[in-house]
């Protein structure tokens, strides 16, 4: 296994969502905010680092309650080793909030840009550049929503403007790339890689459709990302592993580094 740098570890537990096209971020003494509203689910709008006194967390969690409620944005709690006060799940609990049924724990894990492993033969796989055209984002999209057990993507005006708001942002920051990976033709699956030269890359979004499993096409698009990661000369891939994603990194070789919580309100 490659050695994993002190530096790569640490920039993966402090890692943070940066001002892009798309994201307002606030920022103050007690927490920080991330909106994304042309992705209204909860993840990619939440609050985190939270670094409050006890006597602080319920003023803390209705303070950010309410501004997500005038938003009209979901919101999610991510707590991390140094949340303070340490039993804040505890308040967020008596507010409602719940872990997250789909992934309410992940992993910090990572992996040195210098290991190798093989990508797989897939029969019939073809990767595809996801933001290509709006199509092609629509489809990755729909992907990621089937195989994290959400529902197709729907056909509505508003919802093709946010996705198409989206996927203009991530192209003119430049940083982002989206996979589609397509069995014969067919949609199986996508998956998102960010770019931080040279301290690192997060990967995020990496599904597969349920029909599609067990045929290699995860690792397919890990070693992709792997390959444009090692192109821009970053240190290593960072990502937050959840229940079905966290064994597979672990037998390419990616190791633990922390670890992330996460709670929202039922429903």
């Amino acid at each position: 296994m490659t050695a994993v740098s002190q530096a790569l570890v640490d920039w993966a537990n402090g890692w943070r969502q940066p001002p892009a096209p798309g994201f307002e971020i606030i920022e103050t003494r007690l927490y920080r905010i991330v909106l994304q509203p042309d992705f209204p689910v909860p993840g990619p709008n939440s609050a985190s680092w939270v670094r409050c006194r006890a006597q602080e967390a319920d003023q803390v969690i209705d303070e950010v309650t309410a501004l997500f409620t005038e938003r009209k944005l979901p919101l999610m709690w991510v707590l991390d080793p140094g949340t303070e006060p340490a039993d804040f799940a505890d308040y967020l609990e008596a507010h409602g909030f719940k872990p997250d049924p789909i992934a309410p724990k992940s992993e910090v894990m990572v992996l040195p840009v210098e290991t190798r492993f093989a990508a797989p033969s897939v029969e019939g796989l073809e990767l595809h550049d996801g933001l290509t055209d709006l199509d092609t984002f629509r489809s990755a999209d729909a992907v990621n929503a089937e195989a994290f057990g959400g529902t197709m993507a729907p056909d509505d005006a508003a919802y093709v403007a946010r996705l198409e708001s989206r996927r203009l942002n991530q192209l003119a920051a430049a940083n982002r790339r989206v996979i589609l990976a397509a069995i014969d033709g067919e949609p199986a699956g996508s998956s998102g890689l960010s770019l931080y030269p040279p301290h690192g890359a997060v990967i995020n979004g990496g599904g597969v459709r349920p029909k599609f499993r067990g045929r290699g096409i995860y690792r397919a698009m890990v070693a992709a990302r792997l390959d444009m990661a090692r192109e821009t000369g970053v240190a290593g891939l960072s990502v937050w592993g959840g229940p079905m994603s966290a064994p597979i990194l672990a037998r390419l070789g990616f190791a633990t580094v922390g670890w992330r919580r996460f709670y929202r309100l039922p429903g």
